[in-house]
């Protein structure tokens, strides 16, 4: 089967989850890619038949999202890059005429499904947010973000013929053909062997309000993604700011106590698989880090906060016993469910359009000439 598969670029989360989709599929099919951003920049060093596109980001400032930055900015590339890039990629994609397209949140691959008419599969959290009922715990004090961010997922992705969210928690179902399956996590972290140390791993771009709330920590708090050059290496009371390293990084993730971060879903998602309980500070304006949140501290996986302070953290740190109790039932089989299910919705895709397809030549045999 020819596959075209879409990947967003904004974050990583996006392409880490791709690449073992991906690679499960390969064996089997012929399987082509388009990717923005650094989702690109990633997958290209892994797989042939990666083709660069235009995907639109997100303007921060002091932890805070910019709407209007961020919906100009976007535009403003998209005028300079998009007329020029969509037509190759389109005719190149057409006259290639996958069977089914797969889409991780990346809107050109979506506009061409829909287009040709061809069968698209979502796979991705970000259907979380359109797809599953939220009740007023969650939308507290969120709700114009909530309508916002579900505004802007329909706009993203033209409508599928299913949905596959990967999850560590399980609301109610909102809409039919929508399929909630386990996380879906790079081998290094099914590999891993994790371990109780005595540091809390801070994984965070936040400014002297963290600092601040983490100087006096009890703990050794390993910092992570808020200095560079010369602070690297140095310290300041129980903070040590580490260099960036993806082996460091998981090394130091899996041996920790437990994880200080935002409300990004792949990092809130292999921490509760290692078992590392999670104090999460999601982004303000962005509604679906605060789903992801607030859904990890209901599960008892951890907490949620939209301010840091010395007495959150001082909180959290007495509740990591009563957190890692919690943590300990939560158990997976690897990423085999959600590759099955994913397998099967494809293919399932595929072979109701061609039935389609074989039905309407038959009637066109059949019509007066």
């Amino acid at each position: 089967m020819r596959i075209l598969y879409g990947v967003n670029g904004e974050g990583m989360g996006h392409a880490t989850r791709s690449e073992v989709i991906i690679r499960s599929l390969l064996p089997e099919h012929d399987v082509r890619i388009m990717a923005s951003g650094a989702a690109f920049h990633y997958l290209d060093g892994m797989f042939e038949n990666v083709e660069e596109v235009f995907g639109p980001s997100f303007a921060l400032e002091d932890g805070q999202i910019k709407r209007w930055q961020s919906v100009t900015g976007s535009l403003s590339a998209a005028r300079r890059e998009l007329p020029e890039n969509v037509r190759r990629t389109i005719t190149e994609t057409h006259e290639w005429k996958p069977e089914v397209v797969v889409c991780d949140f990346e809107p050109l691959s979506g506009l061409y499904a829909r287009w040709s008419r061809t069968p698209l599969v979502c796979v991705d959290n970000i259907h979380m947010i359109d797809r599953c009922i939220h009740d007023a715990g969650i939308l507290e004090g969120a709700t114009e973000d909530a309508r916002l961010a579900r505004a802007v997922v329909k706009a993203m992705v033209p409508p599928a013929s299913d949905y596959v969210i990967p999850t560590f928690f399980h609301p109610e179902l909102a809409r039919d053909r929508t399929w909630l399956v386990p996380l879906i996590l790079r081998q290094e972290i099914i590999d891993a062997r994790p371990t109780r140390g005595d540091h809390i791993v801070v994984y965070s771009g936040g400014g002297d309000e963290l600092a601040d709330a983490l100087r006096d920590s009890p703990l050794p708090c390993h910092v992570y993604g808020m200095r560079d050059g010369d602070d690297v290496g140095t310290t300041d009371g129980a903070i040590e700011y580490m260099p960036r390293s993806v082996d460091g990084f998981l090394e130091d993730l899996v041996t920790s106590r437990g994880v200080i971060t935002g409300g990004g879903f792949s990092l809130l998602g292999e921490a509760v698989y290692l078992g590392k309980p999670v104090l999460s500070v999601p982004l303000k304006g962005q509604f679906e880090q605060v789903m992801n949140a607030r859904y990890l501290a209901r599960e008892g996986f951890g907490d949620c906060t939209l301010t840091i302070d010395n007495d959150i953290v001082t909180s959290f740190f007495g509740r990591l016993d009563e957190f890692h109790e919690t943590l300990s039932g939560y158990s997976q089989d690897g990423n085999d469910e959600a590759i099955e299910v994913i397998t099967r919705k494809i293919e399932a895709a595929a072979e109701e359009t061609g039935r389609d397809r074989a039905r309407a030549r038959r009637q066109a045999r059949k019509a007066p000439r």
